[in-house]
């Protein structure tokens, strides 16, 4: 079994062809011998500043060549990459820049008032990329500064101990690190790398390389369009995996998702593989290519062999709508989390229609458990929780509960059970149930209702209140506010509670529905009871 360090894979792949095409974002175009040296420079830089190997360097930026130079970069020199949601602002990215002991961080000149206002919490080396948007940040240096001035660090020994860590929402609490060992992390990959695309499983470098190398003498080298941003899992596993055949990755340049350029993208770049996060990214994108056919100039999808989600429900109807205008495209569906997977898998391969919106095939090494972790079988009509075995990461960077709750030791064998709750059938067909926890996931985005809960309590007018997430078409579930207000809370309109949130949080927590009660329900306890607020937020909104 092949348990490597990525960069001594990316490495090699650069030997083949470094004037091979790597990345691609509007005119910007980055050959795989120019992606490996300005890693190299940045490794160098990152060796100079005394980064020893497990320091993390914390990325605070948008879609671009960058994200992917840094990560490369910390894997060249045995630093671990770690992600910040460009959408939070100061005290969220003081949370997670703190919480990972952050050395680095590198951020776009557009998110610099909210870096400058870390004060004494930023880490020690601020890097900041010049966007045109903000002159240089006191006590940063330009990226391309630091490129510019170190010389290729030469490469070392490392290992596929070397850690990548993702931070995610767990069900509770603040997002939490999760760390990848490179080498499990490569097994993880190896099924949207590999099998997949019908392709053994490689076993050695030289091996990886060889198949980089008869897929690019038969011309079909994979180039893929990378939706979703970097920060999440879906993107960058799935960019990484596209590297690990010395593919092409396609980054748009808008920082909007804009499903026209998206697809202006698809036909002049010859994208094969597309990386999307269900309905809310493909609902627009049906849009669009309805507009184009509408206009006289239906889009080009010849090119296109894989669309590829996870993290979000992606429907029958917007798969059927794909289907209608590309037989040739399989559509892959993946029920997974930055925890491993996939767990289940919906394929539908060229030529067939997809099946209904949520049912999955249970992947190979995955288990249905019931609530003392014991097997369910299937086809016993059982709910119960997806546990899957084989390659997973090492656990929650400085949460060692969190660890042993979610990575379980069954029958000798170590299990990844993040919480995902279906059923499954005597034939191996899962259906998904959805998340045994609060944690709301709305278009990919993962938000905790205590956080923003506490945010709307800081408004002069809210007593008290509950959030849930309700089901919404586009994003999957839609952030919803039960609050009890005072009695004289006077005029105060859903759209100022809304913005009081936006105000302080990232502008995808603010809820989209405001559901007012005469008087919040809670335990005895005190506790919140998500259920009952869940129920009276349906039953407001008409949705129950």
């Amino acid at each position: 079994m092949l348990y490597p360090n990525w960069a001594d894979i990316y490495e090699a792949i650069t030997l083949l062809d470094p004037d091979a095409e790597a990345m691609v974002q509007g005119d910007r175009r980055l050959t795989w011998g120019a992606f490996d040296e300005r890693a190299s420079r940045l490794a160098a830089a990152f060796q100079r500043w005394g980064l020893e190997p497990g320091s993390r360097i914390s990325l605070f930026l948008f879609n671009c060549p960058e994200y992917l130079e840094l990560a490369y970069g910390a894997f060249k020199a045995r630093a671990v990459s770690t992600n910040v949601n460009f959408r939070y602002q100061t005290d969220e990215v003081r949370y997670l820049v703190k919480d990972a002991d952050a050395q680095v961080l590198v951020f776009h000149g557009a998110l610099a008032e909210r870096v400058a206002g870390l004060g004494k919490d930023a880490p020690p080396h601020l890097v900041q990329i010049d966007d045109g948007h903000a002159p240089l940040l006191d006590g940063a240096v330009w990226y391309e500064d630091l490129v510019a001035d170190f010389e290729p660090a030469a490469p070392v020994e490392r290992s596929g101990e070397d850690l990548l860590m993702l931070y995610t929402g767990g069900t509770t609490g603040m997002p939490k690190g999760v760390m990848w060992r490179h080498g499990d992390l490569f097994q993880a990959i190896s099924y949207p790398a590999y099998v997949a695309a019908g392709m053994e499983v490689p076993t050695s470098i030289d091996e990886v390389v060889a198949i980089t190398a008869q897929l690019r003498t038969v011309n079909a080298s994979p180039v893929m369009l990378s939706a979703p941003p970097l920060i999440h899992g879906t993107a960058l596993f799935l960019a990484l995996s596209v590297f690990l055949r010395g593919g092409r990755v396609v980054l748009l340049a808008d920082r909007h998702f804009d499903a026209q350029e998206l697809w202006s993208q698809v036909e002049r770049e010859g994208v094969t593989d597309l990386a999307i996060v269900g309905d809310s990214f493909a609902r627009p994108m049906v849009k669009a290519l309805a507009e184009r056919e509408e206009g006289g100039k239906p889009v080009d999808l010849s090119s296109l062999r894989v669309i590829s989600s996870a993290g979000v429900t992606w429907s029958q109807a917007t798969k059927a709508a794909f289907r209608q205008r590309s037989n040739d495209v399989m559509l892959l569906d993946m029920l997974g989390a930055s925890e491993g997977g996939p767990f289940a898998v919906s394929m539908t391969p060229p030529g067939q229609e997809p099946s209904e919106t949520a049912r999955f095939t249970i992947a190979d090494g995955v288990v249905l458990l019931d609530d003392d972790d014991q097997v369910i079988p299937p086809g016993s009509d059982q709910v119960g929780r997806l546990a899957r075995r084989g390659a997973a990461p090492l656990g929650y960077f400085k949460a060692p509960q969190k660890t042993a709750e979610t990575f379980k030791e069954i029958g000798g064998e170590r299990y990844t059970v993040p919480g995902d709750y279906a059923k499954v059938a005597a034939d191996g067909s899962v259906t998904f149930m959805g998340r045994g926890s609060v944690c709301i996931n709305t278009g990919g985005e993962k938000v905790f209702p205590e956080e923003v809960e506490e945010v709307l309590k800081t408004h002069p007018e809210v007593v008290d209140c509950n959030v849930v997430g309700v089901p919404d078409e586009q994003f999957g579930e839609a952030i919803t506010a039960v609050v009890q207000l005072k009695p004289d809370a006077g005029d105060v309109t859903d759209a100022a509670l809304a913005e009081h949130v936006k105000s302080k949080l990232a502008g995808y927590k603010r809820p989209r529905h405001v559901v007012r009660v005469e008087k919040l329900f809670r335990s005895p306890t005190g506790k919140s009871d998500y259920r009952i607020a869940r129920e009276t937020a349906l039953e407001a909104l008409g949705l129950n």
